[in-house]
């Protein structure tokens, strides 16, 4: 499991819904009350239980039975069907108590391979439920980036409407000087307005993302989820080449882990169709009670019991000609899922290559913004002083406005972008 990437803050003396949560805690949280993961869990649980059923074959047989009857009268029809018949009389009540076993020696290695194929589907059920488990925790994380980014968002905007407020205040004071003209005011109120519009979107993306992983967590939808960080850790975050990363997805990769077990059952389902045509031996014993004995002759109107033990062998002779087109028709599945293996480490190996590619873009875009933050505010700086001394129009502030709280937000995406490309590059090499 990843540790938490960011910088926890406890709060003291505050409600357990509404303290801090981490990345982790929300992890952990979605591996008890996610839906999906309860679901994989469950399917899990019942492919153990199909191994251990598996493994039960190889105990022997044994049933019991019984049967009671009323017999009728022998009817003998000594002058034809159409003429009345004698009645020969038997003993009317018949029934037989008795049970028997029957042990498999030998049945073409079926058993043996039917827990293989149990024991494959039970790993095949482990690893999706690993995929399913990443898929969740990368989504998890987005949501919880995405809570982040709003509030970043909404904490830059609200400081630039405050700081536009007050300018909007000082250029009403140079309108009644005579200083500038009315329109000026009209621009910055209509610059104001949208501002708050775009915080009120905001904040309304923010509720979204926020219900998105309340549910994904199992919390109810009133719970306001209080991050644990400020600002993103990217520096604890390991380097490694894009070798490193391919090769831990080589090893670790739960597609390609899935892929494996995929071709291994289509191996063992070939070998389980040419078992078809060998022979079947087992131990069988059993023994009943009868009444009347009219099995062998001389009858007697006498309860009586036989019993008997011996080899049971059997031979399917038609299986050798009809199943030739199974046994095609199953190394040509196999031969399928070896192509899609194939395929499968292709696209992990793709997938591997343009998470590396876009995490690596994302760290300039970090660097980038930073850069563009700095140019902005000096461009601000610059136009703000030559608007007030009557150098620059108001459409240039405007302008330099709207760069400088777009480079603040650039920012702000480019630090939530890396971190989720980070965790993209993570599941694509199994180790999220």
């Amino acid at each position: 499991m990843l540790t938490a990437l960011f910088t926890s803050k406890t709060a003291i003396g505050q409600n357990p819904e509404q303290s801090p949560i981490t990345l982790t805690d929300v992890w952990n949280k979605a591996a008890v009350y996610n839906k999906q993961l309860q679901m994989q869990y469950l399917r899990v649980q019942g492919t153990q239980q199909q191994v251990k059923a598996a493994r039960d074959e190889r105990l022997p047989e044994i049933k019991a039975n019984g049967t009671y009857a009323r017999v009728s009268n022998l009817a003998i029809y000594d002058k034809g069907l159409f003429n009345a018949p004698s009645q020969f009389p038997v003993v009317h009540q018949f029934y037989q108590i008795g049970a028997d076993a029957y042990l498999n020696l030998y049945n073409g290695g079926k058993t043996s391979r039917e827990i293989q194929v149990r024991q494959t589907e039970s790993e095949l059920a482990q690893e999706q439920s690993n995929l399913t488990g990443t898929e969740i925790r990368y989504k998890a994380a987005g949501h919880y980036l995405d809570i982040y980014r709003f509030r970043m968002y909404e904490k830059v905007l609200l400081q630039d409407i405050k700081e536009r407020e007050k300018e909007l205040e000082e250029i009403r004071q140079l309108m009644k000087n005579g200083v500038v003209l009315k329109s000026d005011v009209l621009r910055a109120e209509l610059k104001l307005s949208k501002q708050k519009v775009t915080l009120l979107e905001i904040r309304n993306s923010l509720q979204i993302a926020n219900q998105r992983l309340n549910i994904m967590i199992g919390q109810s939808d009133s719970i306001d989820n209080k991050l644990a960080l400020d600002t993103l850790d990217l520096s604890s975050i390991p380097q490694k080449s894009y070798e490193a990363y391919l090769a831990d997805a080589n090893e670790h990769s739960f597609a390609f882990k899935i892929s494996e077990k995929e071709t291994a059952l289509s191996e063992l389902k070939l070998k389980e169709v040419k078992s078809n045509i060998l022979p079947k031996v087992g131990l069988y014993a059993e023994y009943a009670y009868t009444y009347p004995q009219i099995q062998f002759f001389p009858y007697a109107i006498s309860l009586y019991g036989l019993g008997q033990v011996g080899v049971k062998a059997g031979m399917p002779i038609s299986a050798l000609y009809q199943n030739k087109h199974k046994r095609e028709a199953a190394r040509i599945n196999l031969e399928r899922q070896e192509i899609e293996h194939a395929d499968t480490q292709d696209q992990v190996r793709q997938e591997v290559r343009a998470a590396y590619l876009r995490y690596t873009e994302a760290l300039e875009r970090i660097r980038v913004a930073q850069e563009n933050i700095l140019q902005a505010q000096e461009n601000f700086r610059i136009v703000n002083n030559t608007y007030f001394n009557q150098l620059s129009l108001l459409t240039d502030l405007l302008d330099a406005e709207t760069q400088l709280l777009q480079s603040r937000f650039d920012l702000t995406t480019a630090e939530v972008t890396a971190q989720l490309q980070y965790y993209q590059l993570l599941k694509a090499t199994g180790n999220l």
